[in-house]
């Protein structure tokens, strides 16, 4: 009986499992060593794909993103400038 290989993507997991997984693999993958700035580097890693993808959905209106993502205009800008996606 051959075991099904899973997809690392499951269409079904809700974020915060994708998260869960990732995390685990990132500490199993530091072998010990002592990682540091972890809470920074991953809300990076999630929240500049956020916003590239609620620009795109909006397309590029910040009015319409900053209500779709619950904060102000101003400070969607800030973020924008942030990661270089103005």
């Amino acid at each position: 009986m051959t075991k099904k290989k899973t997809d690392p993507l499951r269409k079904k997991d809700p974020l915060c499992q994708c998260v869960r997984r990732s995390l685990k693999r990132y500490f199993k993958d530091m072998n010990g060593e002592e990682p540091s700035n972890v809470y920074q580097m991953v809300i990076t890693e999630i929240e500049k794909p956020l916003l590239e993808v609620v620009m795109e959905q909006s397309e590029s209106n910040q009015t319409r993103a900053s209500r779709v993502l619950g904060i102000n205009r101003n400070t969607l800008r800030k973020k924008l400038r942030q990661y270089n996606l103005e």
